[in-house]
């Protein structure tokens, strides 16, 4: 469970932005769209949260951020020692690109509240820290600090909550690796549930990035998978009568005697750098009955229209985020989708089970969710420029926005921000 993402100089964020998932206490609209944190002291969170914002107003750079903090503690240790940090600072003034870029995470895993974040730049790592709250009460699990006056970091690793091996995993830290990451690499059954958030609870679609249907496809397989997957596309009204799945195996695609030169030498040059790993191609059709005959059949997947091929795409991530209590963050999730879909794929986040824990936050420029009875005024954000041209956050309820109130009016009038301000085009 998410509770709040802080950025300070990335991207187009200069100064600390903070985006929370905090239902608003003041509220009592639809009490299926929150859930309780079910942690001393602990806030109900919202389901998900709708980010709005003028192009080029950073909400994109809001999901990069969140996908750069995932990669970075995944993958910081696998590094080598003087790898640049891929870490991209405020570029719009003189002071921020030497300053560190700052990300901290607040999450619930397995009951307990934890407070993560670091600073970095390109070159190193400045400064990390981790939290725990287990019973409402703040524990220094540990804590790095690069002093950049006298070239020493300072540690603090708490030896009741990290014992054993932690003076080996401090050693093991590259000054361009997160002392997380490197810990979980070394076997620290005490940090493998923060990092396992991260790795296995996060999911970031990054913008501009084509959605693969390759988590469809894998669920697919089963006929319990291509059931599931069936039913959510037909929810979405698209009329499938069922989903054709063929697979060919590398030896089922070798290549034969009487093949051209070329497909031999590409078989084997795939064998060669592919060895004995299994793997298979796989055609997946959706079939569909004619009105008049009744007859099946199937069209080709290039003859799908791009919604339905999103759909299709989704429909995988979708079941998986809800089904394990996952976080999603998705930019520009209308592309290619008509409004009552998109609205469609929220009602699903809003309709799970009282114990379901799935969260989604996405980005778009879909007003009309703004008029929808599907949500509350506290899950709508917005993203606007500041007069130095970085990036603002603020939730609608900055706002004195009535239950009533015509908020997507409102919104494109440019009273709540987040909208682009046009000029006429000069003679």
């Amino acid at each position: 469970m998410l509770i709040e993402l802080s950025v300070t100089n990335f991207l187009s964020f200069c100064e600390t932005q903070i985006l929370s998932l905090s239902a608003h206490s003041g509220y009592d609209e639809l009490p299926g769209n929150h859930f309780s944190s079910e942690i001393p002291r602990g806030p109900d969170l919202l389901r998900s949260l709708v980010i709005y914002g003028a192009n080029a107003s950073g909400k994109s750079n809001l999901i990069r951020a969140a996908k750069f903090i995932q990669d970075f503690v995944i993958n910081s240790a696998k590094g080598q020692e003087g790898d640049p940090i891929p870490v991209q600072p405020f570029r719009l003034n003189s002071r921020s690109g030497l300053a560190p870029s700052i990300f901290e995470m607040s999450f619930i895993e397995e009951g307990v509240r934890y407070q993560y974040g670091f600073a970095a730049t390109p070159e190193r790592v400045l400064h990390e820290w981790l939290l725990a709250y287990p019973k409402g009460r703040a524990q220094r699990w540990f804590e790095r600090y690069y002093n950049p006056r006298d070239g020493r970091e300072e540690w603090h690793l708490h030896r009741n909550y990290l014992p054993a091996a932690r003076t080996m995993w401090r050693d093991a830290t590259r000054s361009n690796a997160l002392f997380l990451s490197t810990a979980v690499q070394l076997n620290s059954p005490q940090l493998k549930p923060i990092f396992d958030w991260f790795a296995k609870r996060l999911f970031v679609l990054p913008p501009h990035a084509e959605i693969s249907a390759d988590f469809s496809n894998h669920l697919v397989k089963s006929e319990e998978g291509r059931a599931k997957i069936l039913q959510f596309l037909n929810m979405a009204d698209l009329n499938i009568e069922e989903i054709h799945v063929t697979s060919r195996t590398a030896e089922e695609m070798g290549a034969g005697d009487d093949d051209p030169e070329y497909l031999k030498t590409l078989h084997a040059l795939l064998k060669q750098k592919l060895g004995d790993w299994e793997w298979e191609i796989m055609d997946v059709l959706l079939e569909r009955r004619v009105s008049d005959t009744g007859e099946i059949v199937r069209l080709p997947w290039s003859s799908e229209s791009q919604g339905t091929l999103k759909l299709y795409a989704l429909a995988g991530p979708w079941l998986d985020m809800m089904a394990h209590d996952r976080i999603l963050f998705i930019d520009e999730m209308e592309t290619g989708l008509h409004h009552n879909l998109v609205r469609f794929l929220f009602d699903l986040i809003h309709a799970s089970p009282n114990n379901s824990r799935s969260q989604l936050v996405g980005a778009t420029h879909d007003t009309a969710l703004l008029e929808s009875d599907a949500f509350r005024r506290d899950q709508f954000w917005m993203a606007d420029r500041s007069p130095e041209r970085c990036t603002r956050l603020h939730p609608l309820t900055d706002y004195k926005v009535g239950r009533g109130a015509d908020k997507q009016k409102h919104y494109l009038e440019g009273r709540y921000g987040a909208v682009p301000k046009l000029r006429r085009l000069g003679n």
